[in-house]
């Protein structure tokens, strides 16, 4: 299935049916509270798995940040022990990487500094999805300065000031807003 960038794969309360696999484009989850602030929960790349919440209705809502090719697969997949076992091999890989990954944003958002954030954020995404230039590594960056605030738990005017402060200090170089 393909979406365009800013469209929704599902809904917070949506029937949880299938499991997708990214295998093109950017997407998040996120959660809006109450007041109308939203917490992105998580951020998949090519290769990541979508669907993995506990019951029969999704928890959060699911969005392409730009246009994405997804492989869905039902979530009985998950249930059918009888099934391919390398299929339920990738699927507790994916799970258990998941919960690793869920593990680090909690820690990020609850004990590091606003630098520290910014910087373990963007080295994760150099790691994932960093080619190798020489010396440095290049890497897109198709999310807005207001969804990477969301992400990382920080308003808008500090992730661009720490930004600023990383460039001028020559730890990053920005060739465009998105690399």
């Amino acid at each position: 299935r393909t979406y365009g960038g800013g469209q929704q794969v599902y809904h917070m309360g949506d029937s949880n049916r299938e499991l997708f696999v990214v295998k093109k484009g950017w997407l998040f989850s996120h959660t809006e509270m109450a007041d109308g602030r939203r917490q992105i929960v998580k951020l998949y790349l090519p290769g990541d798995i979508i669907g993995f919440p506990n019951g029969a209705l999704h928890h959060s809502d699911c969005e392409a940040i730009e246009p994405a090719e997804l492989i869905a697969h039902p979530r009985r997949s998950l249930d059918d022990f009888d099934g391919d076992n390398s299929t339920h091999k990738r699927l507790l890989n994916a799970a258990l990487r998941e919960i690793s990954a869920m593990q680090d944003h909690f820690m990020m958002l609850a004990r590091k500094s606003a630098m520290e954030k910014l910087a373990s954020f963007l080295i994760t995404l150099a790691e994932r999805n960093g080619r190798p230039i020489g010396n440095h590594t290049t890497c897109a960056l198709p999310m807005t300065r207001g969804d990477i605030a969301d992400f990382l738990g920080l308003t808008i005017e500090t992730v661009s000031r720490t930004l600023t402060r990383l460039r001028k200090q020559d730890i990053i170089a920005l060739e465009t807003s998105q690399t």
